[in-house]
């Protein structure tokens, strides 16, 4: 298989900390350190949240163009994602960072489960975000946690209220909401395929579940996600000492199915983001 795989590298998130795995990034600066490491073992995508200082999540704008600022010196070309997901914020704080106009950002088209909680993603919210991410020409990518989800996505793509390619990332393995499961991982395979033929697709395994989906993602020709956001050990028993060392263990994946790993430039391509001058 030739075609190139896009590794994203999810670096903080809102829940590990680290008390959890000292690796884990915080603060604008060690985020922009970390990944750039990830960049250069084979990231092309930086999926971004902020904390507070206390390691709380955050929806500074102010933070958020600092990181970004940092991102396009250290990492030239890498797409810039951020995520509008709902523990750094509610309602229409969520999009705050929209018009600094990151490459992308997250969009969760559907409510479902958490751990403990629900995760509301309400139509009016959804509708509000796709709007200011068209207006910014901010590329979505779409967190798929339910088969609904692609549906959904599939009709606002129809409709214009994602325009362009669509991106629809499956979310498995998140406590309450859709497990683990290669059948249905192969069903949501067909379902973009059928919807939406010219889609791309990737995958984020939470957990000890990580390297199960990337390896999966990268067999079937998707793309795929890693990072410490989703999972801070490298196996059942050692903490991952960073998160470059996820990605590169992503990248050998991709070498064992004869893929290559996508460039920041192939995955611009690929995803029809305009190719920045690095």
């Amino acid at each position: 298989m030739t075609k190139p795989c896009i590794i994203c590298v999810a670096i903080t998130g809102s829940l590990p900390k680290k008390e959890n795995n000292p690796a884990v990034p915080i603060s604008v600066s060690e985020q922009v350190e970390s990944t750039q490491e990830a960049f250069e073992a084979g990231a092309s995508i930086v999926h971004a949240h902020v904390r507070n200082d206390d390691e709380t999540p955050s929806s500074d704008p102010e933070k958020f163009a600092r990181l970004k600022e940092g991102l396009e010196k250290h990492c030239p070309g890498m797409i810039i994602q951020f995520s509008t997901g709902g523990r750094s914020g509610a309602g229409r704080e969520r999009g705050g960072m929209l018009p600094l106009q990151p490459d992308m950002a997250s969009l969760s088209v559907g409510s479902n489960n958490f751990p403990t909680r629900v995760y509301e993603n309400p139509p009016d919210l959804v509708d509000w975000l796709a709007g200011e991410m068209r207006c910014q020409q901010v590329k979505p990518e779409v967190e798929a946690f339910d088969l609904s989800h692609i549906h959904q996505a599939a009709a606002m793509n129809r409709d214009g209220r994602i325009p362009g390619k669509l991106y629809v990332q499956f979310v498995m393995g998140v406590k309450n909401a859709m497990p683990v499961d290669r059948d249905v991982f192969d069903y949501y395979i067909r379902t973009v395929e059928r919807l939406v033929p010219d889609a791309q697709w990737c995958a984020a395994g939470i957990g000890r579940h990580q390297l199960t989906i990337n390896e999966w993602c990268i067999a079937a020709g998707g793309h795929t996600r890693t990072g410490l956001e989703d999972n801070i050990r490298l196996d059942q028993k050692n903490l991952a000492p960073s998160n470059a060392a996820l990605v590169k263990r992503a990248a050998d994946l991709c070498a064992k199915y004869e893929r290559p790993v996508a460039t920041w430039q192939q995955a611009r391509e690929i995803l029809d983001l305009p190719v920045k001058t690095a």
